[in-house]
């Protein structure tokens, strides 16, 4: 059936995996887009267009369309599920990868003729729930957590599973809100953090994140070959020990030997062909799944028939059964008579009855208890409560008669199970934590999803849930099931080197064993395989250059170079070699990683951003910031010095990236956040005028533009960074002459000049460039607008003109006289630096050298302050400051200059003062005469004693008065003719006879050295 389309309005037709939009008129941006109605210009995944490109319907879908027409009630016939659901579902699990979204085999180019067929998008199970199921269920359940819970108790072992699943549970929630918001391609939690948080925090994050993901390969790793070598093949070790305190450094040994030829193998598995992993993945699927149930099943089998697991004693200690089988000190032969056993000769100098004898061994019995009496038997209740122990100590069973001894000195030759480290509750956080790891396997393929907007949520969240009803009821079990001390018995030592859950399983330890190897095998090179393809997405982003290599791989963008660099550092965690120390160090990582998830949500939340728009719907700020908040509380709980560590890391190439990474426009959170916080700031500044603590120049430079719109003096933005030093407010400004419809093209190329400019300069500002009818009138607006609320310019510099002498160009000393008054009506300073090309660039440095500074109006210290923030700049730091004022025939030039010491000394202001000596004439009136006003004013007001509010009205009178006598002398100024000498307002001899007058004999200079502007 053909459709007719009738536009009226934006509209988007689906069909199958494309997408066709028809807009009434000219399409809009995909910017535009965006913001109207989400990702509506993105194609859908594996659709092969880019998110710019609209496809076109041709006839030829036309016709496929009236092909299908009445056949079936599906649009296609591919769409059409004809297959049985039990074959469809086997199809998918045939078919199941645990490989993240972006991986390339390059095998596919090899057959390049076939026809392609395309798998259907994978649903919730198959896509999110399983792959999330088998990465955090792992090497620590199987290996650590059943030690776990006999040094930390049931009780302990609950709070420490809580506090991580409900970490993992509320960073998951925020995960889904970030992951429905749109498409997560390749990079995962990296491209969400980034995007939502800006690339600096995206680049610190992501690349912790990858450090976390290749150190869990290496964890995984050597959790692979301390189950072949301690429980699979122990005969195997290539190191021995010569005694046996070297046994446990012989162990490492073997581990870092193995676990070398281990990843060198899995790092030419992964560089051969990924699609030999992807084959394996529904083996080591099989395998977790199926050692849970075996585990399950020996629990239950334990509460009608317990196995056979005798463990021997000695007092109260738990002894090695690993060279000794008979739980005795003698035992009766077929002659009636006793000998003496293996472990007799163990404790003993020889096998005579009548042998020297361990001390301990001699005045305490053996007892064999069973190691896994059942879930019937009681022994929950003897578990709940912790045993930490300290590095070496003896492994006992509380309840049992012991005989105490003195001091021994054989202890590490005997038999005794010894605890290998020493235990604490922040420690076992730490290496239980990486356990429950995994939960962003769902969001790192959401391209490969049927419905990711529904998937990633509820596959995540039913897979924490799952896990963690795993995890807190086989802490339950284990404590119900199995004696204390096989549960802190680590390597299995008291059961014959056996693995200690392999012998609660059912049908047999080897269940769990060969399941716990090929599940540790995969998960392994799972991290070998998604490592290097993050590492490789922050690479093309771009944002870090260092890491630009790390982006290129083979030509089917397989990243070789990742993958080196991947091995190498988890080479380093196998050179440690301890799975218990390399574990707090992931943790770490994932904490941060999952930390600053939570922050992005949160942030998101807040801001409201019209973009933000998740399909999930069961979030909130508060849930993200308690998510944070908890990470953050668990990093400095598993190890507060590896926190940071990580920390620093992360802090580094933050800062690396926002010094020399690339600027990437993403639209993230934190730049919303900065332009909430700077709304907040001018709100609150513009409720009144700065202190005067607070005040500094806020400058506005203005700038002269020549006919190709390149700025005429740079060194007036050489002389603005020197003076600003970064601080305060800086507008450069600048006005081109016509109508804005005509010169907004030659408006936009000045503006990218001044900003190149500016850039080049370091000058660390705004831009505001003005399209006026003349030059007059513009530099006015700037003088009048710019800046926003508060933060607006107090001071104009500007350049002294060039050609103010030229008859031929009147205006442009007019328009510099114009200007001068423009600023004094706005009651802002003026700043003109003549000979401006010839000021110091930023790159120059003074050895020597004076500023000196002609102190003449007193002008409220202005002139002051320049110097001194000169000074603070590399170019004038080596200058010395002087200081010269003017003095009369009559004054007191050494009392002036005393005064003015006392005056720079209480402005802590160091310089050089110099007191030049002049006659009347040589001083201009208005100057001299504004001198003398304001000392008047100032000692008028402190003779009359009046209050505050009283000297503010006498001083608003006496301004008017002398406002009054300005007007007149201007009226004589402008007047034809004009007198030969100007006669003054306010004279030495009028000032003295008001002295007299107010009967105040004290001699007033200093006053003129603590007047107020």
């Amino acid at each position: 059936m053909r459709s007719q389309f009738c536009v009226l309005s934006p509209c988007i037709i689906s069909r199958r995996d494309s997408r066709f939009l028809v807009w009434l008129g000219e399409p809009p941006s995909c910017a535009q887009a965006e913001g109207f109605a989400g990702p509506l210009c993105s194609g859908v995944p594996g659709d092969g267009q880019s998110r710019e490109n609209i496809p076109i319907m041709n006839n030829g879908d036309m016709e496929r369309e009236s092909f299908f027409e009445g056949k079936n009630m599906a649009l296609f016939e591919e769409e059409m599920d004809s297959n049985p659901m039990v074959s469809s579902l086997l199809n998918k699990l045939a078919n199941y990868t645990n490989l993240s979204q972006g991986v390339v085999e390059h095998e596919e180019d090899e057959d390049s003729r076939r026809r392609e067929v395309k798998s259907p998008g994978m649903g919730t199970f198959i896509g999110v729930y399983l792959p999330c199921l088998q990465n955090i269920l792992g090497v620590i359940l199987f290996l650590r957590f059943s030690w776990i819970v006999g040094v930390a108790g049931v009780m302990e072992s609950f709070l420490i599973v809580s506090m991580c699943c409900t970490c993992t549970m509320l960073t998951a929630i925020s995960m889904s809100a970030i992951a429905t918001n749109g498409m997560v391609p390749a990079g995962g939690s990296y491209y969400m953090i980034s995007r939502s948080l800006g690339p600096e925090f995206g680049g610190a994050v992501g690349l912790c994140f990858y450090l976390g993901t290749t150190f869990a390969g290496a964890m995984y790793i050597l959790g692979t070959i301390e189950i072949f070598l301690t429980y699979i093949s122990p005969g195997a070790a290539i190191v021995h020990a010569k005694s046996p305190d070297g046994e446990a450094v012989a162990l490492l040994h073997n581990m870092r030997v193995y676990g070398t030829c281990t990843l060198v193998l899995m790092a030419m598995v992964v560089f051969v062909g990924v699609k030999y992993v992807n084959k394996l993945a529904l083996v080591f699927l099989a395998c977790v799944v199926l050692s849970i149930l075996a585990i399950y099943a020996g629990v239950i089998k334990t509460a009608f028939d317990p196995p056979d697991v005798p463990v021997c004693l000695l007092g109260n200690r738990t002894l090695s059964r690993r060279s000794f089988d008979i739980c005795a000190k003698v035992h009766a032969t077929n002659n009636s008579t006793t000998t003496t056993t293996a472990l007799w000769g163990l404790f003993c100098n020889n096998s005579m009855p009548s042998a020297t004898c361990d001390e301990y061994f001699a005045q305490n019995n053996l007892t064999e208890i069973q190691g896994i009496p059942g879930v019937a038997s009681g022994v929950l209740l003897d578990n709940l409560w912790s045993v930490y122990t300290d590095k070496g100590v003896f492994v006992e069973k509380k309840g049992l008669p012991s005989v105490p001894v003195p001091e021994e000195s054989r202890t590490s030759r005997l038999p005794y199970v010894l605890t290998d480290i020493m235990t604490y509750f922040t420690m076992l956080v730490g290496i239980y934590f990486p356990s429950v790891t995994g939960i962003m396997a769902g969001s790192n393929r959401s391209g490969d999803l049927k419905d990711a907007q529904k998937s990633i949520p509820t596959g995540t969240i039913l897979a924490i849930v799952t896990t963690s009803f795993i995890y807190l009821s086989c802490i339950v079990l284990f404590g119900a099931c199995i004696e204390g001390v096989i549960l802190r018995d680590k390597f299995g030592e008291a059961l014959q080197g056996k693995l200690v859950i392999g012998m609660l399983a059912w049908p047999s330890p080897w269940v769990i064993v060969i399941g716990s190897f090929f599940s540790t095998c995969g998960a392994g090179l799972q991290s070998l395989t998604g490592a290097p393809r993050l590492l490789q997405a922050i690479a093309r982003d771009g944002i870090i250059p260092f890491l630009q290599v790390f982006g290129h791989g083979k030509a089917n963008g397989e990243p070789t170079w990742a993958l080196l660099l991947t091995a190498l550092i988890c080479e380093i965690g196998i050179l440690i070699a301890s799975l218990d120390s390399v574990a707090p160090i992931l943790s770490m990582f994932f904490l941060m990683c999952y930390m600053f998830v939570n922050l992005a949500c949160a942030v998101q939340t807040l801001l409201r951003t019209p973009n933000w728009r998740p399909r999930f719907r069961y979030y909130h700020w508060t849930l993200s910031f308690l998510g944070m908040s908890l990470c953050l509380a668990l990093m400095f709980i598993c190890s507060w010095y590896y926190a940071l560590f990580a920390m620093l890391i992360a802090g580094c190439i933050y800062k690396y990236i926002e010094y020399r990474g690339a600027e990437k426009e993403w639209g993230d959170g934190i730049r919303g956040l900065s332009l909430n916080a700077a709304r907040y700031a001018l709100l609150r500044v513009e409720h009144g005028p700065p202190h005067t603590k607070n005040w500094r120049p806020q400058v506005l430079v203005m700038l002269n533009l020549d006919s190709e719109q390149c700025v005429k003096h740079p060194r007036l933005l050489s002389f603005t960074t020197q003076l600003k030093a970064g601080k305060g407010l800086t507008i450069v400004g600048s006005v081109l002459e016509g109508t804005y419809l005509d010169k907004h093209a030659e408006a936009q190329r000045a503006e990218e000049n001044i900003r190149s400019l500016m850039s080049a300069e370091k000058t660390k500002g705004f831009c505001q460039l003005v399209v006026s009818s003349n030059l007059r009138d513009g530099m006015s607006h700037l003088i009048q607008s710019a800046g926003l609320g508060g933060m607006k310019h107090n001071t104009v510099l500007m350049a002294w003109p060039t050609f103010w002498k030229d008859e031929d160009n009147p205006f442009s000393w007019k328009n510099f006289v114009d200007t001068v008054r423009d600023t004094t009506a706005a009651q802002q300073a003026l700043l003109v630096a003549k000979n401006v090309d010839l000021f110091p660039q930023n790159q120059e440095r003074f050895s020597d050298g004076n500023i000196d500074v002609w102190w003449i109006v007193h002008d409220g210290g202005l002139l002051m302050l320049l110097p001194f923030l000169l000074r603070q700049h590399k170019v004038w730091r080596k200058c010395r400051m002087r200081i010269f004022t003017v003095a009369q025939e009559d004054d007191n030039s050494i009392q002036m200059k005393k005064d003015l010491q006392t005056f720079l000394y209480h402005l802590r202001i160091t310089a050089e003062v110099e007191v030049v000596e002049m006659v009347e004439n040589d001083i201009s009136a208005f100057t001299y005469e504004k001198t003398l006003v304001m000392e008047q004013r100032s000692q008028m007001l402190k003779q009359m004693q009046l209050s505050k509010t009283e000297q503010e009205r006498e001083a608003q009178l006496i301004h008017d008065r002398n406002t009054a006598s300005h007007s007149a002398v201007a009226a004589k100024v402008q007047a034809p003719s004009t007198p030969d000498k100007v006669q003054m307002t306010w004279t030495k001899e009028k000032l003295i006879a008001e002295k007299y007058r107010n009967k105040d004999t004290v001699s007033g200079f200093k006053d003129l050295f603590s007047l107020k502007p």
